[in-house]
């Protein structure tokens, strides 16, 4: 047997986060155990909680790492920091402070509880109350302004709690979005001619692009370095975060000028192309601002060209994070096919204004026959968009055979989990267990970490030529199974997945 395929086994026999039995067969009892046991539970919030918690979810695919920390971290890093806060907006400020001024430093909040409530609340949506013409929509996105002096010197610290969180939920693979290399960025946007002409700019910026590359390597070096220093990962009390696969996509800022648009496209798309661990696009801020609209259909055109440059890079888009009440109606009618037809996304986060689209039935097709997966937010959509429940289309995707799955967008900001975000799924839209377990599969099947899937056919859960002698997720695959799974990381996410469910089931069928 080849060396990495002894190391898979190994690894296929003791990694699995949520194993509390031996892996055995597959057990059409077990599952329908589990499936009546959700049932039984499922209007007992608490209980549902503690089912999902502990249930397989795969892998979180639409993940801000900047708005994946709870306050309370960012703030104990903000007084570690000698930062201050500007009471009259909760703003992290630079020092010196002066609380008479009303420039408090931020460690003053752990002997003042009024200034700690105004913080944390000013930096997330905790008990947040539409009042005095701020929306929920405002105050979400007012928060990333106000901690953004933080979240640029910790970025590692951040790592460290997003993967500690994503193994408390049960979530072995994360995809984060991320923005690198800002300062080198703008000093080459500076110095870059701009005549909206792509192919100019492209070539205006390749040689000042490997000093961009360069210092996004860096930081992303440098974080995951700090990551490992916070969570142990080489000693022998390491956190179970340590065996969270990560990967990155670099989130470009839609609502910037059109020149700094395209650098930080070409950072993305050159950096996909070049390291592993960034394996996709994708574009940030919201969608209704000013510049986001004007310029949604030059930015279409950008990744246009860009993906005719790089068609191997992958690209996830928001589009769709829109409701009647905040743009006119022609806003809504194109963002989510263009985004598809012309951007070239293969996942569309948040795609909630579907039915508003031109054509709405044929796009819900389009997408299903093209397998484009739509990333679905309960809270943020709620809180951002007030739209939840029977105005949701999350029913209509399924009913079109459109593949979802369940992510948590902005976390620490929205105060959730991924956990939280099925229970609220699952409350919302009446699903059941096996629509729950197709999602969390889905997560995996349409994530874009490199390898070849383990399914042939991901509907039918027919698994590859090579496997197909196995049961999915056995303790001991076959050498041909085991060969080419050492070949695919995407396979060994998906066959660990399958053996966690297994073991999980078993746990919950024993309960009866």
């Amino acid at each position: 047997m080849k060396k990495s395929a002894f190391f898979l086994l190994a690894c296929l026999a003791g990694c699995a986060q949520v194993s509390t039995l031996p892996s055995s067969p597959v057990s059409i009892d077990a599952a329908q155990a589990t499936a009546n046991r959700f049932d039984a539970i499922r209007e007992s919030q608490p209980q549902l909680e503690a089912f999902l918690r502990a249930m397989p979810k795969g892998a979180d695919l639409h993940n801000h790492l900047s708005g994946a920390i709870y306050a309370e971290d960012l703030l104990n890093w903000a007084a570690q920091d000698g930062d201050c806060i500007e009471r009259t907006t909760g703003a992290a400020v630079a020092p010196p402070c002066d609380a008479a001024q009303g420039r408090p430093p931020a460690a003053a909040a752990f002997g003042d509880d009024v200034l700690y409530r105004q913080i944390i609340d000013a930096w997330s949506m905790r008990d947040f109350v539409p009042a005095d013409g701020e929306s929920g929509h405002d105050h979400f996105f007012d928060t990333f302004g106000k901690f953004n002096r933080v979240t640029r010197t910790h970025r590692g610290d951040m790592l460290a709690r997003a993967l500690h969180q994503a193994a408390h939920d049960h979530v072995d693979y994360l995809e984060l979005m991320d923005t690198l290399a800002e300062g080198e960025l703008r000093a080459l946007v500076a110095k870059t001619q701009w005549d909206g002409n792509f192919a100019h700019a492209h070539a205006a910026m390749q040689p000042g692009m490997l000093a961009v590359l360069e210092q996004a390597k860096d930081e992303l070096d440098s974080s995951q370095r700090r990551m490992r220093e916070e969570l142990h990962c080489d000693g022998a009390q390491a956190d179970p975060g340590c065996s969270v696969e990560v990967r990155f996509l670099y989130q470009v800022l839609r609502g910037f000028p059109a020149p700094r648009v395209f650098a930080q496209m070409l950072t993305g798309f050159e950096l996909a192309a070049r390291d592993t661990r960034v394996v996709g696009i994708n574009m940030v801020m919201p969608e209704d601002g000013y510049v986001s609209m004007r310029d949604f259909r030059a930015q279409m055109a950008m990744l246009d060209y860009l993906h005719t440059q790089f068609p191997q890079v992958h690209v996830s888009l928001h589009a769709g994070e829109l409701s009647p009440t905040m743009v006119p109606p022609d806003g809504l009618r194109f963002h989510i096919r263009d985004s598809i037809e012309q951007g070239h996304a293969q996942r569309i986060g948040h795609g909630v204004d579907v039915m508003h689209e031109d054509r709405p039935q044929e796009l819900l097709r389009e997408m299903a026959r093209n397998h484009v997966l739509v990333e679905i937010c309960p809270t943020s959509n709620r809180s951002i968009l007030g739209i939840g429940g029977a105005d949701h289309p999350l029913p209509t995707y399924l009913a079109a055979h459109v593949p979802v799955a369940i992510a948590t967008d902005d976390e620490g900001v929205s105060r959730s989990d991924l956990t939280r975000e099925f229970a609220i799924a699952a409350s919302s839209w009446h699903l059941s267990y096996a629509t729950l377990k197709t999602m969390a599969r889905n997560s995996l099947e349409y994530a874009f970490v490199d390898g070849a899937s383990l399914w042939s056919d991901h509907d039918t859960l027919a698994p590859v030529r090579a496997c197909a002698a196995d049961i999915a997720g056995a303790a001991t695959p076959t050498s041909a199974c085991a060969a080419f799974l050492a070949a695919s990381e995407k396979a060994r996410l998906q066959w660990r997945l399958e053996a966690q469910l297994r073991d999980f089931e078993a746990v919950i069928a024993a309960e009866r």
